[in-house]
């Protein structure tokens, strides 16, 4: 018995000592988007709330393009030695999979959950130049325009570009898809009056909103956002099909060990916990729901990846 006890002391040994050493240098946080969007922020702030618990600091990344794709895939190959993760969401990791005929990942295989940080409710907001304050005028606006309403994504297969369909089939009118390499470029033409709506997460449209330069028509779900308190939702309206909300979650490459899965997500919900940082997010937009286990939130991923699947069908989303 001693001796087993001390050939299983010695196998775990080297177990112990990886997760002890580990983060033994700086992690990269690769965020799918150009700065300046909901993810982006939400990064960032995720970012130094871990790397105080972690002891390494945490180097941002913004790799847009491809409504996400481009992001997931630099992490789906890189080291999977837990010290590069990916800022997951609804849009740039679920959707941007089912719209894309191929990626150059396993969207099932190629990614270890870390854990669900939480989501923010979806707006639907439009230029000031189109002359609509709710989502009953845009119905009778768009239907009687010629040529089609113009809508603004961050990239095709995101959750906006995914909402912008469900609007247009719930609504039924034609609508054109413009996509940008992240929300910001999308945002600033909308407020500049040549793409007439976008939806996003509340945050970056809070300067705009209260400048005056953006209009905000609804929030996309059952709920009011904490953020936009008098901001009536798309339930109240009359329109519940329009029920969209921009999730986020943590994953690093397959094959990462499960110690080093353990000690992030311990660190992720450890930031989490974090008064000042959840004050921060919930100010974002954020409504915080943090995931058991990193299994839990694997289990989280499969369901909304059958979810997503449905609605994307009715949609008839595909990008070529």
């Amino acid at each position: 018995m001693i001796a087993r006890r001390a050939t299983l002391a010695l196998l775990a040994a080297p177990a112990l000592a990886r997760a002890q050493g580990f983060p033994a240098r700086p992690l990269r946080l690769i965020i799918p988007f150009t700065a300046g969007g909901s993810n982006d922020i939400v990064g960032r702030l995720l970012a130094e709330g871990m790397a105080a618990r972690l002891g390494q600091p945490i180097v941002v990344e913004n790799r847009g393009g491809a409504g996400g794709i481009l992001g997931n895939d630099m992490v789906a190959k890189a080291a999977p030695d837990g010290h590069t993760m990916l800022l997951a969401g609804s849009g740039s990791f679920v959707i941007s999979s089912l719209v894309h005929p191929r990626v150059p990942y396993d969207v099932a295989n190629g990614f270890a959950a870390i854990g669900h940080l939480g989501a923010a409710p979806n707006v639907i907001a439009v230029s000031p130049r189109v002359p609509v304050a709710n989502l009953a005028e845009l119905r009778e606006f768009a239907r009687n325009l010629n040529p089609s309403v113009t809508f603004g994504t961050p990239g095709a297969g995101t959750t906006a570009h995914a909402l912008g369909a469900m609007i247009a089939l719930t609504l039924g009118f034609e609508m054109e898809f413009i996509h940008y390499r992240g929300t910001a470029p999308a945002l600033t033409d909308v407020v500049a009056g040549r793409v007439q709506m976008i939806t996003n997460a509340a945050a970056p449209f809070l300067p705009f909103l209260q400048a005056g330069t953006l209009k905000a028509l609804a929030v996309a779900g059952r709920q009011r956002a904490t953020i936009l308190p008098d901001l009536p939702t798309s339930f109240e309206q009359g329109f519940p099909e329009l029920d969209s909300a921009t999730w986020y979650g943590l994953l690093a490459p397959a094959g990462t060990p499960g110690e080093a899965l353990q000690r992030l997500h311990a660190a992720l919900n450890a930031a989490l916990a974090d008064p000042a940082l959840r004050a921060r997010l919930v100010e974002n937009g954020v409504e915080i729901e943090t995931s058991p286990t990193p299994e839990d939130f694997a289990r989280f991923l499969a369901a909304e990846r059958e979810r997503w699947s449905a609605i994307v069908r009715r949609a008839n989303m595909r990008v070529e």
